[in-house]
């Protein structure tokens, strides 16, 4: 385990442990049963054509700075407009510069099914995550043991959650396929280097079922690269830093999405 995730998993615990004490599991579990179902994300990206999951992402810890981001909830609209089938909000304060509050925003705001990505290490967040309003969330398996995955899985199944489950190396994803994760997500990102390499996806999509959602994560750019993955057998992508930085985000969604019917 290299000093990054070190970290990141240490920030984590001290940050559950202060959301324990400000607001209770019996209270969060009291306020979900309030809640309308979820919003279908596997469906949403289970279409005949590869969907896009787009994200709202302020900075990263390998780029730093990327957008401000004055308004989540504008920019999830604007990627609506522009064909996204799901939103994806970075909820980590620390390096990426997000909070619950920015998934609260975009769930008002648009339609589509919201994945709360973050660094989920303790079960108490995925009923935070529910509570906030997210119909999703990822769990990373290079941070989880085989058996707390499976019983991650089973407890967000219970209050209405959809999972992404990704993986990073071979050997990650061969735990992932060992559960019944039906949605699977390879990040071409390295958590240990944090180097970002496109061949990631395109060696290990291949690998994943048809029966399963396959969902290609980090270093999505080009129209290029949406027609590699395409044939790489992905069903959806999901795209962050070029979305964030694009002038017309609306626009370079269909442009990416036009790409795929040329695969």
């Amino acid at each position: 385990m290299n000093d990054f995730i070190k970290k990141v998993i240490a920030l984590k615990r001290e940050e559950v442990a202060a959301a324990k004490t400000a607001a209770p599991l019996r209270e969060l579990r009291s306020l979900i049963s309030d809640l309308p179902e979820t919003r279908d994300f596997r469906g949403a990206l289970a279409g005949e054509s590869l969907a896009l999951i787009a994200e709202v992402k302020r900075s990263s810890p390998s780029a730093g700075k990327i957008a401000p981001i004055a308004d989540p909830g504008r920019l999830a609209r604007l990627y609506r407009e522009g064909g996204a089938a799901a939103i994806s909000v970075l909820t980590e304060s620390g390096w990426f510069g997000g909070s619950l509050d920015d998934l609260a925003m975009v769930k008002a705001e648009v339609d589509l099914p919201v994945l709360r990505k973050d660094f989920i290490i303790d079960p108490y967040q995925l009923h935070q995550s529910r509570a906030a309003g997210a119909d999703a969330v990822l769990l990373i398996a290079e941070l989880l043991e085989p058996e707390t995955l499976a019983d991650f899985l089973g407890r967000a199944e219970e209050i209405g959650l959809a999972c992404l489950v990704e993986a990073h190396s071979g050997e990650a994803l061969k735990m992932v396929l060992n559960t019944p994760a039906v949605i699977v997500g390879i990040n071409n990102r390295d958590l240990k280097t944090l180097t970002v390499d496109l061949e990631t996806s395109i060696r290990l999509l291949p690998l994943v079922p048809e029966d399963r959602v396959r969902v290609a994560e980090s270093g999505v750019k080009t129209a290029e690269d949406i027609r590699r993955l395409t044939v790489a057998s992905a069903d959806a992508v999901l795209v962050g830093e070029t979305l964030a930085r694009a002038e017309d985000p609306t626009a370079k969604i269909r442009e990416l999405l036009t790409a795929r019917y040329s695969a």
